[in-house]
């Protein structure tokens, strides 16, 4: 058994929208202006909240998935990415009780904070309320004994009444009020389908987040979070089976393979990323806006997802890439792309008003807006035919999260969502490709990364 003490926190809300991002990249922010050294994670799938946080800290920030990795790999890859850090800092999934399927506290924030034993600090976004600020966090204390919440902090609050209700809180309930924002709305953070805009996309961040760091300088109780953090317990693990297979598979030739990202491409679990170059890959990042080529000598290709459809004219006008994709693709490079990359491989992407972009052309059909979620949320795949990521029946656990939906989504894996009936049909594989819809986590069955590396070293 390994173990390890680490002081730390948790962020959570009692719901979507309760401003969790907005007062992390605040914390974030006023403790990197005490000269703390900070890690940062995200509960659940969601890869923005992660690209904030990075844009705060200036490091990359991580993914603690329970559906994805279990109990103990979560907490291995929590220690593992929070090594001699003063304070780490995990923000919640939406409401800190929801969990799996929207009936489950199973993969929950709540669930988190139990499993890694996290002090969490409760938002509440209080416009509208007074007094039953009070009702709804006493809902919240009493549905569960084991909740670890700590401390509070009540977003959007009229400074006029927050004495009144911190002591009204603090007499009827054994929680600390631990401070308030008022209403900022200069400090509001933009949204679309996918929950906030990208980071990059926020050409004032920095000024935002560091007014945020300012105002919780003045009304939060900065000193008392450090001390919370500081009363976690060491956090208790085994090494996992997965890691100790790594040290077995590192690639012993030199291995390139081409990333894309930039403001189309952006999302990818950092996680994945790590994991290859620990297996000895030299990850070459790549513009599909910007470069007419791709890097030179790679070996391998990945599209990750994002917003493509924000960019479908500049891409579409690249002319030179999407030719050498399709030629190289089409030549045998081996190629996983994951939703939004699974889009740009289409013969056609349709914007909102239905005008077709030429896209690279791997894949027959055209991708297209819908009105609503196509499919969305975790997903167990299972292969229905040997891969480029594994042999027939072998699992990986995913994720969808997407309002463009494909004329040709593929059948080589069945989807099948946890504790529901809806199952589809999904992915196309073809030799050397893989490409659909899912994200998937490489360490919800690390065999997965180790066979993409032997058909990039078979070519």
């Amino acid at each position: 058994m390994e173990q390890r003490s680490i002081p730390r926190i948790m962020i959570a809300a009692t719901g979507s929208g309760s401003g969790k991002t907005t007062v992390t990249c605040g914390l974030l922010q006023a403790f990197l202006n005490r000269g703390k050294k900070l890690a940062s994670f995200k509960s659940g799938p969601d890869y923005i909240d992660p690209m904030f946080h990075a844009e705060v800290l200036g490091v990359k920030s991580r993914n603690l998935d329970l559906f994805f990795t279990g109990e103990n790999l979560t907490k291995y890859l929590f220690c593992k990415n929070s090594e001699n850090t003063d304070l780490a800092v995990m923000e919640g999934v939406m409401g800190f009780y929801d969990g799996l399927a929207g009936k489950s506290m199973e993969g929950s924030s709540y669930d988190l904070a139990r499993k890694t034993q996290t002090p969490v600090i409760l938002v509440m976004d209080c416009k509208g309320m007074s007094v039953s600020i009070v009702a709804a966090m006493k809902g919240f204390l009493e549905l569960r004994p084991d909740h670890f919440i700590k401390g509070v902090i009540l977003n959007r609050i009229s400074p006029m009444i927050y004495e009144d209700i911190r002591e009204f809180i603090e007499s009827e309930l054994n929680v600390s009020v631990l401070g308030y924002l008022p209403i900022m709305e200069a400090c509001r953070l933009e949204s679309r389908h996918l929950g906030l805009v990208t980071a990059k996309e926020i050409g004032n961040l920095k000024g935002i987040v560091q007014q945020m760091a300012a105002q919780m300088e003045a009304t939060i109780d900065l000193e008392k979070i450090l001390e919370i953090s500081k009363e976690a317990l060491p956090v208790t693990y085994e090494i996992p089976e997965e890691v100790k297979r790594i040290k077995k598979f590192i690639m012993n030739v030199p291995v390139k393979i081409a990333v894309a990202l930039d403001k189309a491409f952006c999302f990818y679990y950092q996680d994945n990323l790590d994991l290859l170059q620990e297996l000895g890959v030299q990850i070459v990042p790549f513009s599909p806006l910007e470069d007419e080529f791709l890097p030179e000598g790679i070996d391998g290709l990945i599209l990750g997802g994002g917003y493509p459809e924000l960019y479908l004219e500049q891409l579409s006008r690249n002319k030179n890439l999407l030719c050498e994709i399709r030629r190289l693709v089409r030549d045998g490079l081996p190629c996983l792309a994951e939703c939004g990359g699974f889009m740009y491989l289409h013969q056609y992407v349709l914007d909102r008003d239905g005008i077709p972009f030429e896209m690279a052309g791997v894949i027959e059909g055209e991708s297209f807006p819908t009105i609503k979620l196509a499919r969305f949320g975790y997903l167990t795949l299972t292969a229905l035919e040997d891969n480029l990521l594994c042999n027939k029946g072998a699992e990986i656990k995913g994720h969808e999260f997407h309002y463009w939906d494909s004329t040709n989504p593929g059948k080589s894996f069945h989807a099948q969502k946890p504790l529901r009936k809806v199952n589809w049909d999904c992915i196309i594989t073809q030799g050397n490709l893989w490409a659909g819809y899912p994200h998937i986590h490489f360490y919800s069955n690390i065999e997965v990364a180790f066979e993409f590396l032997r058909k990039v070293v078979k070519g």
